[in-house]
């Protein structure tokens, strides 16, 4: 039980970091370069959310036991 909360906790902050790297990639259509634009997105927490949530998935679907 707890492999599949863990496993909805982490989908969902994947689901918000990816969501906001997409929208932030407007920013490379009003001037940015590609290097600025990763810069950008490193320092953002939401975009953090994203990796964080890989690893959390990562986490519920090789664990063992349970």
């Amino acid at each position: 039980m707890i492999r599949f909360f863990l496993f909805l906790i982490g989908f969902g902050f994947a689901i918000i970091g990816f969501m906001y790297i997409i929208l932030y990639l407007n920013y490379l259509t009003i001037g940015y370069t590609f290097l600025e634009y990763l810069s950008f997105i490193i320092k953002r927490f939401e975009c953090i959310l994203a990796i964080i949530g890989l690893i959390l998935i990562m986490i519920a679907i090789f664990k063992k036991g349970d």
